[in-house]
Parts: C-alpha cells; structure tokens; sequence
C-alpha cells in the first residue's frame, strides 16, 4: 500500500513549487498550471483501497465467512467472482508507491526522506495496532486476539520477517513497501538522485529480481521480492516519463514492468476452473486490471487526467491509508453486528460496513494522522 507524499525539488528557471498540506500530491509545474497537484493520483489511491475492500469482504473465503453467516458467494452469487479480482488493487498501489516515492526522493536528503515516510506511515499503524488488539480482545468479538507479547513486536511493523502473528491482515503489503524504501533510499536516495541513477536502479533491480526468481535464495527473495518488484519500478518508470514524456528509457521500463508484472500476477492468482474454489479469475481478467494499474497511473503521468482536479479528492487521498489499515478485521466485527445482529441485508451491511470504515479513517486522520505526523516528521528531522 502506498500513500501520496508532497515532495519540494529545488526550483528552477520556468517553474514554480507549490508545497500542499498533507494528502496532496505536489510536482513542480509551469506556472500557467495553478493548481500543481495530483488529485488524480489521491483518487486512484482511494479506487484501489476500495478494490481491496471488495476482495476482504465479498471476494474470498476465510475468517470473513464467520461474520457473514456463510460464504460470500452466497451472499452475493454473482458479483463475488468480480469482488474475487480486488486482491489485484496491491499491485495498483505499488505502481503508484513507485511513482510517489520516486518523485519524494528526488532532491531529498537521506535523512528528510526518512523522517518524511516515517512520519507518514508509523501514527496511524500505531494506532490501527493497538484499536485492532483491543476490540479483538472484548468478550462479545468472536475473533481470536494475538498474544500481548505479539501485538507488540507488530508495533514495530517488523511481524512478517519475525515470523510474529500479525495484528492487521494488510501488513504483508507494508512490509514490502518498507523493503522498497530501503532500497529506493540506499541506492537511489543516499548518493543523490539523478536520472541515470534511477535507470540504473530501475535495470538493476529488475535483472536482479528475475535471477533471484530461479536462485532459490530465500534472502534475495525477501531483499528483491520478484513478484512485486516489476510494480514498484513500473511506478518509477512513471515517474520518469512524468518529467518528460519523451523519455525512451523511461517508457521502456514500463513496459519491460508491466510484461513482467502481469506474469506474476496471473502465475499467483490463476488456476484452472474448479467447482470447489471459491471464485475463478481468468487469465485475460487477471492481465487487465494489472494494465488498469499502469495505465492509471501513467494517463496522470501524462497529465491526461488534468480536468480531474476536484477538492474532495485530496480528502479521499487522506483516508485511504487509515482506511487501508483498519477496514478488514473491524470490517468483519461490523459486518457480523449489522448482518447476523440486526438482520440487515447484505448489500445494505456491504455498504455501511464501507462507510463506517471510511468514517474511521476521517477521525484517525483528523485526530491521529494531522497533530501526529508533523511532529513525529520534526522530531526525526530535528539537527543535533
């Protein structure tokens, strides 16, 4: 999962640097450009939060089969095979967290770079960890609560290499984000970023991922992470080509990406049809919401998606990352509160059970994220 970052370059002849409040995403623009935000990319965020929403609470088996009663695919018979393809909004997000943290780093010091995703990602998880924890140990919740011993290693958001049960069932994708930071930081960041430095980083990591693939090297997997590294370079790829849409290398990281992307991703989501499995997702299903990603990302890339500047975007853009971490496991209490308790039907519980977490979200943003962020981002950045 990924989050919109405002990022400040250096100013030069011909542009002006508008610096937005926090889940606005900023660029450098001509001036003849007043608004210098990618409200798009806020939207897009929000449409792959909701595809994930859509997977966790209609489009797959489990633990969410308890608070519904049934499977999903009784409850809805047709729309789950569809809901069963949201999974794919994690790929979406690493697009975007390629071409969003590119764009952070470039002109960045090391050190503003860390203060800056730590800030951004560390309050809210916090937070998610310990309302998740407790609403999980109260009698009248039938899911299993972790130890008090594991929900405190999860604070470090280090669960998945420790091997530690974990609290959110969406830290896997931060754990990935956090591989990518590093190394994104390490050899892009650290001595400077340029051009040439981020194809080189671009290049390097794709040959490297493709190797690991057959080394069978379980700590180049986890440095490298094959299956989803061609989204997180796709990503940055954008971003070059955000700068100048005739950037050849640019343009052919996309696409040596997106050509690799989509065979991870229908190799770990296709099998062939079977009555017992929950859902079927074709191979053709698979490949396109997976051009969907890329080509999302890179239509506001190309300024494609100018017109699509509302307001209220940038507020969607702010919900989605407390929304992101909070929306499965609560999500299952209060489908079980409002489908088996008050006996509401499914698509009404669906879509309370949606807008109960996105009014979550807005208080974790307002009263979490907002007072929280600047200073944990000041105290990191603060010279001794």
């Amino acid at each position: 999962m990924t989050e919109t970052v405002v990022s400040t370059p250096k100013p030069q002849p011909g542009v002006a640097v508008l610096v937005e409040p926090p889940g606005a995403t900023t660029v450098p623009r001509r001036r003849s450009d007043s608004a210098g935000r990618l409200r798009a990319l806020d939207g897009l965020r929000l449409v792959a939060a909701l595809m994930v929403a859509l997977y966790h609470y209609g489009g797959r088996g489990g633990e969410v089969a308890q608070a519904w009663g049934t499977s999903p695919r009784d409850q809805f018979p047709t729309l789950h095979s569809l809901f069963a393809y949201g999974c794919l909004g994690v790929q979406v997000f690493f697009v975007i967290s390629g071409f969003v943290i590119c764009m952070s780093g470039w002109g960045r010091p090391l050190k503003s770079f860390f203060a800056s995703r730590a800030s951004r990602l560390m309050p809210a998880y916090w937070v998610a960890v310990l309302l998740v924890t407790g609403v999980f140990a109260l009698p009248v919740v039938a899911y299993k609560a972790v130890s008090p011993s594991d929900a405190l290693v999860n604070l470090t958001m280090l669960q998945m290499p420790l091997g530690v049960d974990r609290v959110l069932g969406v830290c896997w994708t931060l754990w990935a984000e956090v591989r990518f930071y590093a190394l994104f930081a390490l050899c892009v960041v650290l001595p400077g970023a340029n051009r040439r430095r981020v194809v080189m980083f671009c290049a390097g990591w794709m040959l490297a991922a493709v190797i690991a693939e057959n080394a069978n090297m379980p700590l180049l997997d986890i440095v490298l992470m094959p299956e989803y590294a061609p989204f997180f370079i796709g990503g940055v790829g954008l971003y070059l080509v955000h700068r100048d849409r005739r950037d050849v290398h640019g343009w052919g990281i996309v696409a040596v990406s997106w050509l690799i992307g989509q065979h991870y991703a229908v190799q770990s989501l296709w099998h062939a049809p079977d009555p017992e499995a929950f859902s079927y997702r074709s191979s053709f299903g698979i490949i396109a919401v997976v051009t969907f990603g890329f080509v999302a990302v890179a239509a506001i890339a190309l300024g494609l998606l100018g017109r699509v500047n509302w307001r209220w975007l940038t507020v969607a853009g702010a919900l989605t990352y407390p929304f992101y971490l909070v929306h499965e496991h609560l999500g299952w209490v209060v489908i079980q509160a409002l489908h088996r308790g008050l006996g509401l039907a499914s698509g009404v519980t669906f879509g309370l059970t949606v807008a109960s977490m996105l009014l979550l979200a807005w208080l974790l943003n307002k009263y979490v994220e907002k007072p929280l962020t600047p200073r944990l981002r000041a105290a990191l950045t603060k010279t001794r």
